[in-house]
């Protein structure tokens, strides 16, 4: 009798440790997920603080705008930068930059331009190397190459009135200059590559 009451205490003692176990189990879930769900939204809150409208963090490429700015401004007050804004309102700068802006959004979005070549030789005292004249959308322009040697020999092999398709992500000119200037990165004519600019090592 006493080894049955025994027993029976043993298997209540039991049940009830079960009992006692399963709530605490859960709890500790719980607890662990209503921690991780304060992390997470204490870490939401701290980005939002720290991300700006723009979305960037604050002073991102601040600092640099404003040295940019201050060494542009430097510049422009040094003798060539008097020159050079003198030289864009005059009606040979004016004349450059109109040509500049017919191909500027072929320019941005990296597309075919139409080029007819019609010179194989620079304007004299070019310092640009190799490259030839061209007329795109009704305008003239230097287009160069910053070539391998290897890559020269279907260049030279163009000719005047040649026309090939060209594509730029680089468009300036300078008061040296009496045409924009194009740095080609990609040529083709008659549907055959004859150019891809190759990377720079150690850049793009």
């Amino acid at each position: 009798m006493k080894n049955k009451q025994n027993a029976l205490n043993d298997s209540d003692l039991s049940t009830a440790k079960s009992m006692l176990i399963k709530p605490t189990k859960k709890m500790n879930k719980m607890m662990y997920m209503l921690i991780l769900l304060l992390v997470v939204v204490s870490g939401l809150v701290f980005a939002n603080q720290e991300i700006n409208e723009t979305g960037k963090m604050p002073g991102q490429n601040t600092l640099s705008a404003i040295q940019r700015d201050a060494e542009k401004k430097k510049w422009e007050a040094s003798p060539d930068g008097v020159k050079f804004k003198a030289w864009e309102k005059s009606p040979a700068g004016k004349n450059v930059q109109a040509s500049a802006a017919k191909i500027r959004e072929d320019i941005s979005a990296f597309t075919d331009m139409e080029a007819v070549i019609t010179s194989l030789s620079l304007p004299p005292g070019s310092r640009l190397g190799f490259g030839v004249m061209a007329r795109i959308n009704g305008a003239d322009y230097i287009v160069n190459f910053e070539a391998e040697k290897a890559q020269l020999v279907q260049l030279h092999a163009l000719k005047v009135n040649d026309k090939v398709m060209v594509r730029s992500r680089n468009l300036s000119y300078a008061p040296k200059y009496a045409y924009p200037i194009v740095s080609a990165e990609y040529v083709e004519r008659s549907g055959k590559v004859i150019f891809k600019r190759l990377p720079r090592k150690g850049g793009c």
